[in-house]
């Protein structure tokens, strides 16, 4: 069974993104304890790809960095197998986020086998529009991996069936275009996720432009003051994978710096 719903029990949940190789492996497992220590609520791991429409240059990059660092699915499975085995991470939800082809060529009954054997809890295929989700939720089903369905602005209508149908929690994804740090957040995301609360009682969480406190608080909260508004987590990808690029092997501490900020500006 999922452990994602244990994310969202302690208040507004933090999510951080990482680029699993990007600058190594051994760097994205210090990384991972790190973040939880500093209050991170669930972690998605980013299976790298060599064409990820769904990203920006930063995610681009690590990506690119992490393949011809030798980074393979095998290698990214390895590392979470021996992550579980640390006391204080046996039981925080994980989830990969990756692309179709990633799956597709490695089998994807192979592929969510070895994530149920893992205690993955959650699988995020940003370039599979939700009504194509036949070809992965039979096997996600079958091995109690949950297929978390992306929300956008241009859902409109779509977005409630889509909400109605999901599974672990929902994907909002705050702006148009591709992932990367955003200045403003101009999205009525408060709407969206009304509409999104109103199909299911499953979790919301924002991503997509989000980087500062100010903007994951405001994302945890409705303007309108209405409770129904506000998203019950934030994702963060470009802004850590960004402090990443810059420190290398040493970013341990200020990713770790970082996610305590953001979790401290939910808390509050």
């Amino acid at each position: 069974m999922s452990k994602i719903a244990d994310a969202f029990k302690n208040g507004k949940a933090f999510i951080p993104y990482l680029a699993c190789g990007d600058p190594d492996l051994e760097t994205t497992a210090a990384l991972v304890k790190e973040m939880v220590r500093q209050g991170a609520d669930l972690v998605e791991l980013g299976i790298p790809f060599s064409d990820p429409t769904a990203e920006g240059p930063v995610i681009q990059q690590a990506s690119l960095r992490a393949l011809t660092g030798g980074v393979t699915t095998d290698k990214i499975f390895a590392m979470v197998r021996d992550l579980r085995k640390d006391a204080a991470l046996k039981e925080v939800p994980m989830v990969f986020m990756t692309y179709a082809n990633v799956v597709f060529s490695y089998g994807t009954e192979k592929f969510l086998a070895a994530c149920q054997d893992l205690g993955m809890d959650g699988l995020i295929l940003p370039d599979v529009p939700w009504e194509e989700r036949g070809d992965f939720a039979p096997a996600c089903e079958a091995h109690g991996v949950d297929l978390i369905p992306l929300v956008a602005p241009t859902s409109a209508d779509r977005i409630a069936r889509i909400a109605a149908d999901a599974r672990g929690f929902v994907y909002v994804v705050s702006s148009l275009g591709v992932t990367g740090v955003r200045k403003e957040i101009t999205t009525d995301v408060g709407a969206m996720v009304r509409t999104i609360r109103g199909a299911t009682s499953l979790p919301c969480a924002v991503g997509f432009g989000i980087s500062t406190p100010d903007q994951a608080r405001a994302m945890s909260r409705d303007p309108a003051g209405d409770p129904r508004g506000g998203a019950d987590g934030v994702i963060v990808g470009s802004a850590i994978v960004k402090l990443i690029g810059q420190h290398g092997r040493d970013s341990v501490k200020p990713v770790g710096e970082y996610v305590r900020s953001m979790k401290d500006a939910l808390r509050g």
